[in-house]
């Protein structure tokens, strides 16, 4: 297969984000001396800006980091819990088993959390100069184009319901046009706001610097205007809940799949389904089979049923939950599981999960948000250390309010829970939902390293899988490996027996 467009290469340092303009804002952040810690946080965050329907700066964004000089690979989770005043039963019995949209949704906003703690470990630049450029772009403005602009119209009716929303994405009353200058004023003084809150405290060092920038957030004015709308809204987030919030640090999830090293983020996202339907796949001549040939896709599309059949009845805050990881992705129970892809028969609807003694036959999918849509962005950073950064951003502007006056939405990312307290992935105070973004990373050898990640809510790993495995298996070219055609097996809509 021919690529539409040229495989990029390079030599000191590259990035590459769901926005050009977040990936010139993290490429400056290169030029100027800075690391793919850096630039990848300035990618991010920027990320906010110019995708705002699809990505929120007070969303989430699950970090995951290759550092050269360790050779050791670390995630940031980057999402945030349930408030701790939460009642487990709110949903089930006042809401029909829904989530509604709205402030009931919200959980504790992660990003900015998630950001500054990466610059803090590993980053080498203060918090101002990494959200300049998103800063400038939100007060600035930028060309309004045509994928944001259809999905503001898309979403015209949600937008509207929210007087503090409308102001944003339909200024002057009416849907921004392409090419029109979108503006976001009081997102840049927000932003501006927690770096001239760093300024402040360099004289204390510049940790002292990045905490001053964290605090503006999490207890400081924005935090303020958060808790008072809040209770305005009848929302449940509480300053205790915005105060003692940091994004947990840890290993990745890892496996081979041949002489590949593939990570993911844990179980608290859906990122593990990418190992475990590698691991399904293992021993198959996937090669053999042709590529994207039906007996290729069938055996593809079978191993990822098996695998998201058990997300559903496994997967869930490792915290709160015990999810059996190591024997879902291990080498036994993928021979066991893998007897149950047929050559010449599909299974219609999800396979009943793995049974490892829980009751996971009991709980069926939450029908979720009346209108899903796939929202997310993706970001990836190699600098001239080796350092790589892999993150996937995002909450998208339909399902709860802008908080009026700090262009902001807190995190309404609690639609990716179970309203049922009782599924693994059920809401409970402190918890955090079982999230669809997953960044991830593969090595092979000591010179091959490919951070990977996308939008696509369910379909994420999916084309994850697709795209790996073009590359690895089937020697295409990175920009050949991208474009070459897709399927999806699982949508939103799936209902697990």
């Amino acid at each position: 297969m021919t690529s539409h467009r040229p495989t990029i290469a390079a030599t000191r340092h590259a990035i590459a984000a769901g926005h050009y303009l977040a990936a010139t804002a993290g490429f400056q952040i290169l030029e100027a001396g800075g690391n793919a810690i850096d630039a990848g946080c300035a990618a991010g965050i920027a990320l906010g800006v110019v995708q705002s329907d699809l990505v929120n700066c007070a969303g989430v964004a699950p970090i995951m980091v290759y550092l050269a000089e360790t050779q050791e690979v670390v995630t940031i989770a980057g999402l945030g819990t349930w408030p701790k005043a939460l009642d487990p039963e709110l949903f089930m019995r006042r809401h029909d088993g829904r989530i509604p949209r709205g402030v009931l949704r919200t959980v504790v906003p992660a990003a900015p959390d998630a950001w500054i703690t990466a610059l803090r470990r590993w980053g080498t630049m203060p918090f101002a100069e990494v959200a300049a450029g998103a800063i400038r772009l939100a007060r600035d403005g930028f060309p309004m184009y045509p994928l944001m602009a259809e999905s503001l119209k898309r979403h015209e009716a949600e937008h509207r319901e929210w007087p503090s929303s409308a102001a944003i994405y339909l200024p002057g009353g009416r849907l921004p046009q392409a090419g029109e200058l979108f503006r976001q004023t009081d997102l840049a003084a927000s932003l501006q706001y927690m770096a001239d809150e760093e300024r402040a405290a360099a004289s204390r060092g510049r940790e002292a610097g990045l905490d001053a920038a964290r605090d503006a957030f999490y207890r400081g004015d924005i935090a303020k205007k958060i808790l008072a709308f809040m209770r305005e809204e009848g929302g449940l987030l509480a300053a205790e809940d915005l105060a003692g919030y940091h994004s947990p640090v840890g290993p990745p999830e890892r496996r081979r799949f041949g002489d590949l090293e593939v990570f993911t983020c844990g179980a608290w996202c859906q990122g593990p389904v990418l190992l475990q339907t590698l691991a399904l796949l293992e021993g198959s001549d996937l090669e053999g089979l042709g590529h994207n040939s039906a007996d290729y896709v069938h055996r593809l599309a079978e191993a990822l049923k098996l695998a998201f059949a058990d997300r559903e009845a496994y997967y869930g805050d490792p915290v709160q939950v015990d999810v059996p990881l190591a024997t879902l992705i291990s080498e036994e129970y993928a021979a066991e599981r893998r007897q149950l892809i047929r050559a010449d028969r599909a299974w219609p609807e999800m396979p009943p999960p793995g049974d490892l003694g829980r009751q996971a036959g009991h709980f069926r999918a939450s029908p979720g948000d009346p209108n899903p849509e796939p929202d997310t962005s993706y970001v990836c950073v190699a600098d001239r250390f080796g350092n790589l950064f892999s993150a996937t951003p995002s909450d998208g502007s339909y399902g709860s309010p802008v908080v009026p006056g700090i262009g902001l939405i807190p995190s309404n990312r609690g639609s990716q829970s179970r309203p049922d307290p009782r599924h693994p992935s059920g809401v409970a105070p402190g918890k955090r939902p079982r999230l669809t973004p997953n960044p991830a990373l593969a090595i092979k050898g000591r010179d091959q390293f490919l951070p990977f990640g996308t939008p696509g809510g369910d379909v994420q790993t999916q084309a994850m899988l697709q795209v790996l495995l073009n590359l690895f298996v089937f020697g295409h070219e990175v920009q050949s490996a991208i474009e070459a055609p897709r399927g999806s097996c699982v949508t939103m809509t799936i209902v697990c027996p």
